[in-house]
């Protein structure tokens, strides 16, 4: 029989995949197609404190292997939330964990008080989304282990439950930033969210889309999401939720052997709405037909940097 549990820090989950904030909306809205109670966990659309309507469109384009995305975070509002999806995720049977998102420190301290009183399995710190303004000297919080530091000391100040930190690739040193991280108080990180991309329609020589920059996902940042993952853990050792252009499998396999204890599905949502009990399917065939487990698997990748 397939060994799926795992634990990702302090959460025990029945199995590794994960549905990654963003791509699944607040997780309802994909019941019709996905049996959420069968996944590992849920990650909601990441909340911030007042409803935002996100950039103007065009917002999402395709691209080669992947699609650029400049949503803004478009969201409900941690309130409207609260009052009207948190209770319709209440009848599934799976760990949830609320994303969050603020501007300023404050900010977030504030959105993990008010995201606490719901009880959620853990919150993650969206820390790295690339399309919005986020602070003084850095395109967002997680460019800069200083500010990473005072989120994650804030938010640490005003909740015992697991935090999840949600780390951006576009840095000179990951594991130092992931060390700070983990040092101010963080339980798991996500590795790694987009990675800012341009597209150009050569006819107009204009951006396509309106916020001129968007976020790559999708098979084309696998390669960089395994070796952000393998990086950040031989540093660590850190719980780590996997994220980056998983489509089967394999691929989720690739991450877990890098050193991601779970693995976060997203874009792969987007095109086909069944892709995470489709991934968890094909992860099950094959533990069970090489006879392994997960846990045995997580971080076992073999040769070292030269």
């Amino acid at each position: 029989m397939a060994e799926l549990f795992t634990k990702l820090g302090p959460l025990a989950l029945k199995n590794p995949i994960v549905v990654a904030a963003g791509t699944f909306g607040y997780g309802i809205e994909f019941q019709d197609f996905v049996d959420l109670s069968q996944l590992g966990a849920v990650i909601t659309k990441t909340l911030t404190l007042a409803p935002r309507a996100g950039n103007p469109a065009p917002r999402v384009v395709e691209t080669p292997a992947g699609m650029l995305n400049a949503v803004g975070l478009q969201n409900v509002g941690i309130d409207e939330f609260a009052q009207t999806t948190w209770p319709q995720l209440q009848k599934f049977d799976v760990p949830m964990i609320i994303s969050v998102a603020g501007f300023k420190p404050s900010e977030y301290a504030e959105l993990v008080e008010r995201a606490a009183v719901l009880k959620p399995n853990a919150i993650e710190l969206n820390l790295s989304c690339p399309n919005v303004e986020h602070g003084p000297g850095a395109r967002c919080f997680a460019q800069s282990a200083e500010m990473t530091t005072e989120v994650l000391t804030l938010c640490r100040s005003r909740t015992t439950l697991p935090l999840l930190a949600k780390l951006s690739p576009e840095v000179a040193d990951l594991p130092a930033i992931a060390k700070a991280a983990l040092a101010a108080g963080a339980d798991i990180l996500s590795l790694i969210n987009t990675i800012p991309g341009m597209v150009i329609d050569v006819k107009t020589r204009k951006p396509i889309l309106s916020n001129v920059t968007g976020g790559l996902s999708g098979p084309a940042i696998r390669p960089i999401a395994v070796r952000c993952i393998w990086e950040v853990y031989q540093a660590t050792k850190a719980p780590i939720l996997g994220l980056g252009g998983v489509l089967s499998g394999r691929d989720a396999l690739e991450l877990i052997l890098a050193g991601a204890a779970a693995v976060g599905v997203g874009t792969a949502s987007f095109w086909n709405p069944q892709a995470a009990a489709i991934i968890l399917r094909e992860l099950a065939d094959f533990v069970t037909r090489e006879d392994v487990s997960i846990k045995d698997m997580i971080g076992k990748v073999e040769g070292k940097k030269s």
